[in-house]
């Protein structure tokens, strides 16, 4: 019974996957529905950590910027060239701007480790490009009023931003203004003390404001992966704890309800009697049973999943049509409580979203709650007939959806999430969670 319970409850968790890749291939379905279908099974990387996501668009920003001032700056390269021999000049560009071109590359799929390796490179590059170039000059500049690498030190510096801690990075902006307005000064004529703090004083302050840039965006990345983890941790220790409330309140219960009466009839009735008898027995057997369940505190039974998903509803907005439907066997069911705590932030989320932007001038928006339930799994339906959207057409940086509802289940162990929606037709949210026996 077990078995079968079980197998239904995998074909039920599989529909909405099922229903979903029917969508992306069957071509008289609406190319709208395709569409949706497509975007929700297709490989993506919203289940990775923000600070990576920031990571992997700011390596291919500052990559595509390197690259864009490597053809910018030709024609002064050209210029300047005339003054030391061309195999240098070669030599000092492919330091500075080759490693910008790679970045740009690989930040959208190599690993965090690559991309930072690669930002490295193209930091130590600067410095060592400008070595080259003072090396390399035979005589002074007459023309230019500052080398060209002095105007690209940002370059440098954002570099730096990606591959190492702040504290490197402000060492490399006050390092590297200092060298560059020292190149200045030793290959420009007419050099003196104060033009040299002129040029450091230019670059640096520029530069530091770049840095901060960087700094803070990987800065609040990492704070929004900070407050994921934490949330999840509080969702799963409040149901910890609630599942151990319960199980104490029925064990209160069993003691007065139960052994309490049977021993206070006992000891009243000087006879046998059969009542008493029939009483005892059942007080037995519950114990027993009792005794005999294993006790398992970090995971929820039916009651109490709709229990803790209902309560994460209702505390964003006591008016959502809340509905359940049980499958056969539903009362073996053992949703662990870390699944339980993500299941209902993600959920959470969902109808957050929905109360800020599914608004609709001159009608109200219906919403509902439907909560699944088999022996091996649960599912969640969050629908509103709300104003919709266009997921394609969703920022990158909105996290909402990609790291709030997708991204959590998807780390999730058993998890799933899609989203479907389209404009004036309103939004589905659907999360799942199947156990693997």
């Amino acid at each position: 019974m077990a078995t079968g319970t079980r197998a239904a409850s995998a074909r039920m968790i599989s529909s909405s996957t099922l229903d979903t890749a029917r969508f992306a291939t069957d071509p008289a379905a609406p190319a709208s529905r395709r569409w949706r279908g497509f975007a929700a099974v297709s490989p993506t990387r919203e289940d990775e950590p923000a600070s990576d996501r920031i990571l992997r668009r700011l390596g291919l920003t500052f990559g595509l910027a390197g690259v864009i001032a490597a053809v910018v700056q030709i024609p002064e390269i050209a210029d300047q060239s005339r003054f030391a021999p061309v195999g240098w000049t070669l030599a000092a560009m492919l330091l500075v701007f080759g490693p910008f071109a790679v970045l740009a590359a690989v930040s959208p799929r190599m690993s965090r480790r690559v991309i930072q390796t690669v930002a490295g490179v193209a930091a130590v590059g600067y410095p060592t490009a400008m070595v080259v170039l003072i090396i390399a000059y035979q005589q002074p500049e007459t023309d230019a009023t500052s080398l060209w690498l002095y105007r690209i030190f940002a370059l440098g510096v954002l570099a730096a931003a990606l591959a190492w801690r702040p504290a490197i990075a402000i060492g490399y902006l006050l390092v590297g203004g200092m060298l560059a307005a020292c190149a200045n000064m030793y290959i420009l004529p007419h050099g003196t003390a104060f033009t040299l703090f002129v040029d450091f004083a230019r670059a640096a302050g520029l530069c530091a404001l770049f840095l901060w840039c960087a700094i803070f965006a990987r800065a609040a990345a990492a704070r929004v992966d900070r407050e994921s983890t934490l949330a999840g941790s509080r969702a799963a220790a409040v149901a910890g704890a609630a599942a151990r409330d319960r199980e104490r309140a029925r064990f209160a219960a069993l003691i007065h309800d139960a052994v309490l009466s049977t021993l206070l009839d006992a000891s009243r009735g000087g006879t046998e009697s059969p009542v008493l008898r029939k009483q005892a027995e059942r007080t037995l057997a519950q114990l027993d049973e009792l005794r005999g369940t294993e006790a398992e505190p970090d995971r929820l039974g039916a009651q109490a999943a709709v229990g803790f998903l209902r309560a994460a509803v209702h505390e964003v907005n006591p008016g959502i049509e809340f509905g359940v439907r049980r499958w056969p066997g539903v009362d073996d069911l053992r949703l662990p409580v870390d699944a339980a705590g993500a299941m209902a932030a993600a959920l959470a989320e969902a109808v957050r979203n929905s109360l800020r932007h599914a608004a609709t001038p001159g009608r109200e928006v219906h919403r509902s709650v439907t909560v699944t339930l088999s022996a091996g799994g649960i599912r969640v339906v969050f629908r509103d007939d709300g104003a919709g959207f266009d997921p394609g057409q969703v920022p990158a940086d909105r996290l909402g959806i990609s790291v709030s509802i997708l991204g959590r289940m998807r780390r999730l162990a058993g998890g799933a999430a899609f989203v479907e929606s389209q404009p004036g037709e309103g939004t589905t949210v659907t999360l799942v969670w199947g156990s693997d026996g």
